[in-house]
């Protein structure tokens, strides 16, 4: 079960588990844009959907099924998680004069309406509902439309209702992204569509992308693990596990110097799981899951920038060395009690965050998610000048010679 593998192999796994899920995505687009609000009751396999909205009397009903201990867990999530994003905040407008006559900024504006999908199923997950939710809000959004699979959990209705979402639908899977980018009787379309999920909700939203943009690929949950002989073996184990819980698509995998802590891990993995109250799927998880050695920590830095995790614990003799090296990785957490489950409910960072290698090319979900820039310019009659004889040289090289008459008039006014 904890093996060793090569990088390679593992990306590849990654990357398939996707690819296997595009017929059955594309079917299910095409019945939500044909059906609509029929489409997404014949697709519901578990619940029989009576009402695809959740009304405000059933929001106000779901405290009353959650713990006080649990409501007050996820206002103070919601706390801190807002105010990290606070700091990521933009200018509404900023001006800058670059030189006499010409001024230049931008102007960022949020969108307007927006989709958020909280995965159910096999958990409930009420800090994915505020990881979604918080930063459209800071941002400005007005709008907020989110989607869970029927039944919601009453913790997941209550941390929607903290965070300030607009619509509640019960709605899960690709069919849900679909109604989102597409829209039904019920759900109108939404500029963006956020949120972690399957292999079903990440394709759709990838396959969707000519109808509504989103945030990257969140598929199944990984962690990546650089580790040394400082690392602790049952850290190290307890780490994975955690990742391991949340899907039997879920992977991870640990990149190490040391040649006996692989052995040492797999003997804490043994006694952990033994324990594990979902350890059918930690089991199911583990076999997309292993450990590489490698000669040095430079090596180790080089295969974790190839697979470029989700998750990134970085536990080793020196680790903000490493910190500064990585280059790909959506979150990372430095040293023994930097838990990725932290991060995940209430230190503050975001959880959603790309996956299956998607960190090389894309940031976590932050504030800038929900905003659109646009470019300022502010030009006076002696700035016109300083430009107006490159400008007019350049659209006359090109052939575009109203460009250039557009500034040469200016420039008699």
């Amino acid at each position: 079960m904890w093996k060793a593998v090569g990088i390679d192999a593992w990306l590849a796994g990654r990357k398939s588990s996707l690819e296997d899920a595009r017929a059955t995505v594309t079917g299910i687009i095409e019945r939500v844009q044909k059906n609509g609000d029929t489409a997404l009751r014949e697709l519901s396999r578990h619940v029989e959907l009576k009402e695809i909205a959740v009304s405000d009397d059933e929001r106000e009903a779901a405290y009353d099924e959650v713990s006080t201990k649990i409501t007050e867990s996820l206002i103070e999530a919601h706390a801190r998680i807002e105010r990290f994003h606070e700091l990521q905040k933009p200018k509404d407008l900023w001006l800058q004069e670059m030189e006499p006559g010409i001024i230049l900024g931008v102007k960022t504006t949020a969108l307007q309406r927006i989709g958020i999908y909280v995965p159910g199923g096999r958990a409930a997950y009420p800090s994915s509902a505020l990881m979604c939710a918080v930063p459209a809000k800071v941002a400005g959004v007005s709008e907020i439309c989110a989607c869970s699979p029927p039944p919601i959990s009453p913790m997941t209705l209550v941390a929607l209702d903290i965070a300030g979402v607009t619509e509640i639908y019960r709605s899960g899977g690709a069919q849900a992204i679909a109604a989102m980018a597409l829209g039904t009787e019920t759900i109108r379309p939404v500029q963006k569509i956020v949120g972690p999920g399957n292999v079903y909700v990440t394709l759709a939203k990838m396959m969707l992308r000519e109808k509504v943009e989103i945030d990257f690929p969140a598929g199944p949950s990984e962690i990546g693990i650089i580790a040394d002989h400082t690392a602790d073996p049952r850290i190290v184990a307890s780490d994975i596990l955690a990742q391991a819980e949340h899907d039997p698509n879920a992977a991870c995998i640990l990149i190490t110097t040391d040649k006996d802590l692989p052995g040492k891990v797999g003997q804490e993995i043994a006694s952990l799981l033994a324990k594990a109250s979902r350890r059918e799927i930690i089991t199911e998880a583990l076999k997309n899951s292993g450990y590489t050695l490698v000669a040095d920590i430079d090596e180790a830095i080089t295969a974790s920038d190839r697979v470029a995790p989700e998750h990134l614990s970085i536990q080793v003799a020196d680790p903000l060395s490493v910190v500064t090296r990585v280059k790909n990785a959506g979150a990372i957490f430095v040293g023994k009690y930097s838990a990725v489950a932290c991060g995940d409910y209430a230190v503050g960072t975001n959880h959603v965050l790309p996956t299956a290698g998607y960190s090389k090319m894309y940031s976590g979900l932050d504030v800038s998610h929900f905003c659109k820039n646009a470019s300022v310019e502010m030009i006076d009659k002696n700035g016109l000048e300083s430009i107006g004889d490159i400008v007019e040289t350049l659209a006359e090289a090109e052939g575009l010679n109203a460009h250039a008459m557009s500034v040469k008039i200016r420039r008699q006014c």
